[in-house]
């Protein structure tokens, strides 16, 4: 991994509370105390059935990087109310527990631990800020461009967003989500540099003004790059000039050299009526191979109903609506306690109470399973457990709604997929580092592996996540003696 673009220590992009308690930590002889957190989300945008994962390749450059400087120390000592002695620690400061996490690319559900650290409290506390602020951006635009992907039925998208993202990182971390997602390529070239996510385009108005006439921009493009010919044919008039002189100029410089490798592109106007009309212009001049691709705000929404409506569209470009997620921004993870281990390494369940039912944490040590239907080959469920216990794929297994729990389901043929993978072990990294196109095809995969019932843009199925038995049974224990009366 090139990690060459890392101009500034990441360190100290934390919240500030993660250093004051760390510095109680430390005062309190609790640094050293065993913890366990997991990074899980609560609703997945947009009212969809499902998330995608993404972001875990920057947190692992994150981790390894992880130490502070003398001006970090520097400054947290102009705050004057840190201790010496934990400042001195902090010379020498690494990450040093585990991490496990679901892979990048895997479809995942709500209340399902995504990331599970175990570490000394310090340690645990400290990398809360960056480890969401990673996941909840690379997975929300992952998560809305698989949609997006989805409403094309096939057809090529490109990711347009860089001029609309949140900042410099937004734009290129949400380029490699977006891939991950489902993209065919993206206009920002330095995501091609650093992960590899394929960078293309051709023009923008602005070339076809800087001419004289619009022909004569549109011969001088094809005669330079006549293998990469899209042209923008909406600056002045669709109709009557962009395609007409897009035409011409195919035949005259194109058709000669046998390429057939073409396009026209339209930003604005109404897509679903100018792409009948263009296309049946290209039909008539014989360039029935010439594609046709549409741009202009456009989301999963738009592209679904001007499919619907019969717009004569080939290939999607998509911009601040994808990089932004604009119609649900926020993705929603939390970090959260789970457990504890005393003196002896016993294992400890915490839970968070409230009022508010969804912000009721489940505790311990966890893992995940995902289970499989042999027949069909698809998802049924997630199953939470503790983190000891092993599912039997040759006995029955039974499963039920943790809220509704007089809803329960036998299972008799399936397997069990245990979805969380070790990524560092005593603060050394054991995860392989995939490319980015492996985790795309990896994504792609798995998504063929749920129903499409659960793939629905409104009211999809409710994906069953449940917790065992023996969580369930804890989880309610916790409650009972935490409970306010």
């Amino acid at each position: 991994m090139n990690k060459n673009y890392l101009t500034e220590n990441m360190t100290m992009l934390c919240d500030f509370y993660e250093l004051t308690m760390a510095n109680g930590y430390f005062k309190t002889n609790l640094k050293d105390k065993i913890t366990y957190f997991d990074v899980f989300f609560r609703t997945v945008p947009d009212g969809g059935g499902f998330a995608i994962a993404a972001g875990l390749d920057q947190i692992i450059d994150y981790i390894e990087e992880l130490r502070f400087s003398e001006t970090d120390i520097d400054y947290l000592r102009s705050k004057h109310i840190f201790d010496e002695d934990f400042l001195a620690y902090l010379k020498t400061f690494r990450f040093t527990g585990d991490i496990w996490a679901i892979p990048e690319g895997t479809p995942i559900f709500p209340g399902e631990p995504v990331i599970t650290v175990r570490a000394p409290a310090i340690e645990a506390q400290f990398i809360e800020t960056y480890l969401l602020l990673i996941f909840n951006h690379q997975s929300l635009v992952a998560t809305k461009t698989n949609r997006i992907v989805r409403a094309a039925k096939g057809r090529a998208v490109s990711e347009f967003g860089s001029r609309r993202a949140q900042g410099a990182e937004g734009a290129i971390l949400g380029a490699r989500a977006a891939f991950i997602g489902g993209v065919n390529n993206s206009a920002c070239t330095i995501a091609d540099i650093r992960y590899g996510v394929p960078a293309g385009g051709t023009m923008a108005h602005s070339w076809v003004m800087m001419f004289d006439d619009e022909y004569t921009a549109f011969k001088k493009y094809c005669e330079i790059y006549p293998e990469n010919a899209t042209l923008l044919v909406d600056t002045y008039n669709v109709l009557k000039s962009g395609v007409p002189n897009a035409i011409r100029v195919f035949k005259e410089v194109l058709e000669p050299r046998g390429i057939r490798n073409c396009a026209i592109r339209l930003d604005s106007g109404d897509l679903c009526y100018l792409t009948k009309k263009a296309r049946k212009m290209l039909d008539d001049a014989g360039l029935d191979y010439c594609k046709i691709v549409a741009s202009n705000s456009l989301d999963e929404y738009i592209i679904r109903d001007l499919l619907l409506q019969g717009a004569q569209i080939d290939a999607f470009g998509v911009g601040e609506r994808l990089i932004t997620s604009k119609s649900d921004p926020v993705f929603g993870g939390v970090y959260k306690i789970s457990a504890v281990e005393d003196e002896n390494g016993n294992i400890i369940p915490k839970i968070k109470i409230s009022e508010n039912i969804t912000k009721i944490t489940n505790p311990h040590y966890k893992k995940v399973y995902r289970l499989y239907e042999n027949d069909s080959g698809k998802a049924i469920a997630d199953l939470i457990c503790v983190h000891d216990e092993i599912i039997d794929e040759t006995k029955p297994l039974e499963i039920f709604d943790p809220d509704y729990t007089w809803k329960r389901k036998i299972l008799t043929d399936f397997r069990a997929v245990e979805l969380q993978k070790p990524v560092f072990i005593g603060g050394k990294c054991v995860y392989p580092r995939y490319t980015t196109d492996q985790i795309r095809d990896y994504c792609a995969a798995q998504l063929e592996l749920q129903w499409d019932e659960v793939k629905r843009f409104e009211n999809p199925h409710n994906y069953y996540v449940d917790l065992s038995q023996k969580l369930w049974d804890t989880k309610q224990k916790l409650l009972n003696e935490n409970s306010i009366l």
